[in-house]
């Protein structure tokens, strides 16, 4: 560490042409160059936890990079370039365009979809909300395989007897899950169970409770409802992606009244001038 300390200082009488700084200026700097402030704090950060020599390194690799930055910055804007000039100008008033509307479009635009709205839209593009893959509702218990009363609790499963099927899980279950009032997709469901894709998008098609295994536990899923991939989403599934669709042609809408308004008022208060050819 004190390599590194030694090295700073000098690193710093050297780029700073051995002048003295104002107290201001120096407080917490290690090297200044050009009026730009290299700080200790982002030395130390840098450094830490790294031995004497590899703190000595790192330090002047990163030293280096910053005064050559600051130096290639320095040359390269000496002589005046108009065309670079124009695309900081232009990229400045792009960047100050975007936060501004943001801003706009957070406090002002209006964020609730009425669900008439994304009724309409759902029965006027069926083909566009059609499922990529399987979904289903229900429940699923993970039991081990010497669990007692798995008959019953096949049979509660089959009813929905949910106190039923809760006071088993307490006593003998290693999972459970209950999501009769939710969509899960065969991806969530695989992460959950040990079986392939295709066994379980066939097992759905054609089975109301499917049963897999491993060495130790029993997975038991009662499928309440389930819409199978390639067939139209549900309403309620479709919904999120449907108040996206409205909100993004609701925010282009917005923005281009508020720019119509903006320029129209400009025009009006004579900010706008024509000029005859």
């Amino acid at each position: 560490m004190q390599q590194l300390k030694l090295w700073i200082i000098f690193c710093a009488a050297f780029l700073a042409g051995c002048q003295v700084l104002e107290k201001k200026q120096q407080a917490g700097a290690a090297v200044e160059l050009d009026g730009h402030y290299l700080y200790r704090s982002t030395l130390d950060s840098l450094t830490l936890g790294l031995s004497s020599e590899d703190s000595t390194q790192a330090a002047e690799r990163y030293i280096r990079q910053w005064a050559e930055d600051i130096l290639l910055y320095r040359n390269a804007t000496a002589h005046t370039n108009e065309q670079i000039e124009a695309l900081v100008a232009e990229y400045r008033r792009t960047l100050y365009a975007q936060a501004y509307e943001e801003r706009l479009v957070a406090k002002r635009m209006p964020k609730t979809v009425a669900d008439s709205a994304i009724a309409a839209i759902y029965e006027q593009m069926p083909n566009r909300f059609i499922l990529s893959e399987s979904i289903l509702r229900g429940v699923l218990v993970v039991v081990h395989k010497d669990a007692p009363n798995v008959s019953k609790l096949r049979q509660w499963l089959v009813k929905l007897k949910l106190d039923d099927i809760e006071k088993y899980v307490y006593q003998n279950a290693s999972g459970y899950e209950l999501f009769t009032d939710k969509w899960l997709t065969t991806t969530e469901i695989i992460a959950q169970i040990p079986i392939e894709r295709a066994e379980l998008e066939n097992k759905i098609r054609y089975n109301d409770r499917i049963e897999v295994a491993d060495s130790t536990k029993t997975y038991i899923l009662q499928i309440t409802d389930k819409h199978m991939r390639g067939e139209a989403m549900p309403l309620d599934y479709a919904r999120p992606l449907i108040e996206k669709i409205i909100l993004n042609e609701r925010q282009v809408s917005f923005l281009r009244q508020e720019r119509n308004r903006l320029y129209n008022e400009a025009v009006k208060e004579g900010k706008v001038k024509f000029y005859e050819k």
